[in-house]
């Protein structure tokens, strides 16, 4: 076993090095280095970019387990270079069809404390991410769907080495995980301490589930025997859920239209409702087009002022009017208008930060909608690829909160994503748009994001982890790279500067928390904290393939 896990180990070392400089046919960049090692592998022998984020992403379910796997869902955008088309990927969890608004209110009519909501089977939503790969490698799949499982098989059966970011993960959240048996059993030795760094972890359960999907293909998860010990174990929970193996077999994936607009000349594409980011993205860039950014220069007093202004009315239109479309109507193109974010940049003060900002209104009525109250968000884990023939996909996935509910079924955790939704259905008569109803997509911030140049060719592939700051995270990373010309590897590991509401956070210990006394003599409400951002990004250049993997996290990017 300890053979395996050093070959294993060596394999990834040595490419992460070459990937410095530029790949000449094809890259793929994942938050752990033995998923990216998996799509680097599918790769190699001719796989699509489609069939290396798949593979990647079983590894990330065996190593990853806290942000991403079988139990979650995810989101995604691909390029076919043939023709140039861009699709989008929802493969969000859904509500229970029984949920009904009042999910999250307790017996006195208030909202449940956050934690009391999302432990057990109360918040888990149907998973949607298996039943997304599947329709996704049905339409750019080039190996067959079981070679895409053999690494993570190979990694579940013989052991990997848990990494030091998984062992703190499960540190502190010990007294949540050891509230189910197999949870318990696990993460944790015999006498109940956390599993340490470099330890071998074997997960034979997850083995043979990954072994039954790769033969039987997503209905293995979906009905049957491991759909009904799902449903079981959500509603047999002491917090329990409202989820049926019925509500699992009726799980599709869709199939949506990216949201598009323009930036500098360039084309950026992203992901529609129910995830809030396409939008947040493209509000934030189409604000930032309104000023001269690169005359301001980087990470400087000027430019994050203009960037956390933005943010705050991006983040303002979000809580507002952001939820499944499939639900009630949402007005995205209003929220894209160029003449509307003209408006909007006119309330930016470079001199005077914004103490309230609210939601505009892009069709000039009353939406009759309540802003949702501000609550966290969690999880999440990134995968980009581009393979041989220029294709690309960008996914971004999760179980919500670290290890999701803390439920585990057949070696995978269970998501709690209903938490997404507001707990608040109304405020004063007026509905909250993101509310829970059954059969519903819960909103996300997941901005998988694609950017094509002036010449219509794919010059980035982007996304990032980070729960409800990723919209900022990928609108800053998209400013450095296009505004400033950095590399991805610099604009990732660039500082943090952002905000998703009246607050703006600098990340301590860089340069960032050097601009606390510029920005709060403009009146920014500051707090300086570390910021845990996962952010990867591949750009297409003259010369090859450059990824970038946020240093922040283990993430790599590998190519040849």
């Amino acid at each position: 076993m300890r053979l395996l896990i050093v070959l294993v180990m060596f394999a990834f070392a040595a490419p992460a090095a070459q990937a410095q400089a530029p790949a000449k046919h094809h890259m793929i960049v994942a938050a752990h280095p033995l998923a990216a090692q998996a799509g680097l592998s599918v790769l190699r022998d001719g796989g699509s970019a489609a069939d290396a984020v798949i593979a990647a992403q079983m590894v990330l379910a065996l190593v990853e387990p806290q942000s991403s796997g079988l139990g979650g869902g995810a989101l995604a955008l691909s390029f076919t270079a043939a023709d140039r088309s861009v699709e989008a990927w929802d493969g969000r969890e859904t509500a229970p069809a029984a949920a009904s608004p009042d999910l999250f209110l307790g017996r006195d009519g208030k909202p449940l404390d956050y934690m009391d909501a999302s432990l057990g089977g109360r918040a888990v939503g149907v998973p949607g991410t298996l039943r997304m790969l599947e329709a996704l490698h049905r339409a750019h799949g080039k190996l067959p769907w079981d070679r895409l499982f053999v690494y993570a098989i190979r990694l579940a059966e013989g052991g990997f080495p848990v990494s030091a970011r998984l062992s703190a993960s499960i540190a502190a959240d010990a007294d949540h995980l050891k509230r189910q048996p197999e949870a318990r059993a696990y993460f944790f030795k015999p006498d109940g301490t956390p599993l340490q760094p470099g330890r071998s972890l074997v997960n034979k359960r997850l083995a043979e589930t990954l072994r039954a999907i790769a033969i039987g293909g997503a209905d293995a998860l979906y009905v049957g025997p491991i759909a009904a010990e799902i449903a079981t174990t959500v509603r047999a929970d002491p917090n329990a859920g409202l989820l049926t193996a019925d509500d699992m077999a009726a799980y599709t994936a869709r199939r949506r239209e990216p949201v598009c607009g323009g930036y500098r000349g360039n084309r950026v594409c992203g992901m529609g409702p129910p995830s809030s980011g396409g939008v947040g993205v493209l509000q934030i860039l189409g604000l930032l087009q309104h000023f001269n950014v690169a005359a301001m220069g980087p990470d400087t007093v000027d430019s994050t002022q203009l960037l956390i202004e933005a943010e705050k009315l991006a983040y303002a239109d979000r809580a507002l009017y952001l939820a499944d479309s499939d639900f009630l109507p949402v007005p995205i193109r209003g929220l894209l208008d160029p003449a509307y974010l003209t408006v909007r940049a006119q309330l930016i003060d470079l001199d005077h930060a914004n103490p309230q900002p609210r939601a505009g209104n892009p069709d000039w009525r009353d939406p009759g909608l309540a802003p949702a109250p501000w609550k966290p968000e969690h999880g999440t884990s990134q995968i980009a690829a581009v393979d041989d023939s220029g294709n690309a996909v960008t996914m971004t996935t999760t179980v919500q909160d670290p290890f999701g509910s803390r439920l585990m079924v057949r070696g995978f955790l269970l998501n709690d994503e209903l938490n997404d939704f507001s707990f608040v259905p109304e405020i004063e008569g007026r509905r909250v748009a993101n509310r829970v109803e059954g059969g519903k997509r819960p909103r996300s911030a997941m901005s998988p994001t694609l950017v094509f140049g002036p010449d219509g060719r794919l010059r980035l592939v982007a996304g990032s982890q980070g729960g409800g700051r990723i919209i900022g995270f990928v609108a800053q990373s998209l400013m450095r790279m296009i505004d400033f010309e950095m590399t991805p590897a610099a604009a990732l590991a660039a500082p943090h500067m952002q905000t998703t509401g009246t607050v703006t956070e600098l990340e301590a210990g860089t340069a960032a928390a050097g601009l606390a006394d510029g920005l709060k003599a403009r009146g920014q409400v500051l707090r300086i904290s570390e910021i845990d951002s996962g952010q990867q990004a591949i750009a297409i250049t003259r010369n090859g393939l450059l990824g970038g993997a946020d240093p922040r996290r283990e993430g790599v990017a590998l190519g040849d």
